[in-house]
C-alpha cells in the first residue's frame, strides 16, 4: 500500500496513499466541530517496483534524472526523478524510496500502465550490474512526498493492512479528489500529464519539482536537459487551468489558441473543469481556446513555484 498525507498551513491537506502495488492517499480535512480528520484515497493508477542489489546505486544513477546517492546513502528517504529517452524527453515520471537493510534497496512508484515498460527499460541498461528487478514485496516506509509540500506525505505499507487504521480520525475517500486536487495546484504525474516521449521535463517543471541534479554524472537524456537549463529559456510550461465547462476525452492533446488565433499551447488532462495544459508563458494570463471545442482555458501560476520562476 502507498500512503500520502499533507499538514495543514498552506493549503495543507494530509494526502495519503496506499498502492497495493497500487494506491492510497489521504487529505486532511475538518469536520463540523473543527476537529482534523484525514481523508484516504485508493490509488490504484500507482504500483511499485523494487531494486536491490550492491549495483543499485551506480545502476541507476546512469538512467533518472536525480541524483540517487542520497538515497542509497541513507540521507533522504524519498526522492522525485524521470526517466528519459536518448532525445532528452520524458519517458516515466517515479518516486523512488529508500528501504533500511543489509543490502542496498529502493523502491521505484510509477504508473501503474507502464509497469511493465520500467522493467524491460531497466533491464536493457542493467547489463552485468549486480542487481535485481522485481514487483514490489510487501515492505513499508515513511516519506515527505518530495515534490512539493503542498503535497504532503506519502507512506508506503503492507499492503495487507488497513490504511483507515494506520492513521487516526480517518476515512475512505473517492481518488477523483486526488486527481483534482493535483490539478488545481498544477502538479503532473502518470502519462497522460506527462506522455512519454513527449513531454520535456523542464517544461514538465522538474526543477520546481526537485527531481533533477545539475551536478550528477552523466544520465541517458541528459545533453539536451542540461543545455536547455544552461541557456535558462524555458518556453513553455504545464500549468494548472480552469476550463469553461467539463473537458471531453477528446480534448487531451488539443492546440490551445489564443484569440487572435496564435498556438499557445496543447492541453492534457483534467477532471471536470479543472486540468493541467502546456502553456507558452507569453500568454498565460490571457484566456485562450480550446481549439475545436467552444470551452475557453484560464492558466494560473502555482502558489508553490518560486518566486522567480521565469528565471528557471
Amino acid at each position: 500500500m502507498y500512503n500520502h498525507c499533507v499538514a495543514p498551513g498552506l493549503l495543507r491537506r494530509l494526502l495519503r496513499l496506499s498502492l497495493k502495488a497500487g494506491g492510497r492517499t489521504c487529505r486532511e480535512a475538518h469536520s463540523d466541530t473543527g476537529q482534523k480528520t484525514f481523508v484516504c484515497y485508493n490509488l490504484s493508477h500507482r504500483t511499485l517496483i523494487k531494486v536491490h542489489g550492491q549495483d543499485t546505486g551506480s545502476f541507476l544513477q546512469g538512467l533518472i534524472t536525480n541524483d540517487i546517492y542520497p538515497l542509497t546513502e541513507g540521507r533522504q528517504t524519498a526522492s522525485y526523478a524521470h526517466m528519459l529517452n536518448v532525445q532528452g524527453r520524458t519517458l516515466y515520471d517515479i518516486i523512488i524510496y529508500s528501504l533500511k537493510g543489509g543490502e542496498t534497496s529502493v523502491l521505484l512508484e510509477c504508473d501503474s500502465t507502464v509497469q511493465d515498460s520500467v522493467q524491460r527499460h531497466l533491464k536493457v541498461y542493467k547489463i552485468r550490474r549486480k542487481v535485481t528487478i522485481s514487483p514490489c514485496a510487501d515492505l513499508s516506509v515513511w516519506a515527505t512526498d518530495p515534490r512539493a509540500e503542498v503535497m504532503g506525505w506519502r507512506l508506503v505499507a503492507d499492503k495487507r493492512v488497513d490504511p483507515l487504521e494506520l492513521i487516526g480520525d480517518s476515512q475512505p475517500g473517492a481518488p477523483e479528489q486526488y486527481h483534482r486536487h493535483r490539478y488545481e495546484i498544477g502538479l503532473p504525474e502518470g502519462v497522460k500529464d506527462l506522455p512519454p516521449g513527449v513531454a520535456l521535463p523542464l517544461e514538465s517543471n522538474l526543477v520546481y519539482m526537485q527531481g533533477i541534479s545539475f551536478s550528477k554524472g552523466c544520465y541517458i537524456g541528459q545533453e539536451l536537459t542540461a543545455r536547455t537549463h544552461h541557456t535558462g529559456v524555458v518556453r513553455k510550461r504545464l500549468m494548472p487551468v480552469r476550463l469553461s465547462g467539463p473537458a471531453r476525452g477528446s480534448d487531451e492533446g488539443a492546440e490551445l489558441l489564443t484569440e487572435k488565433g496564435r498556438s499557445a499551447g496543447k492541453h492534457r488532462a483534467g477532471l471536470g473543469e479543472t486540468g493541467l495544459s502546456l502553456v507558452r508563458l507569453a500568454y498565460a494570463h490571457e484566456t485562450l481556446i480550446l481549439k475545436n471545442s467552444a470551452l475557453t482555458v484560464q492558466a494560473s501560476l502555482p502558489g508553490w513555484w518560486p518566486k522567480d520562476h521565469k528565471a528557471k
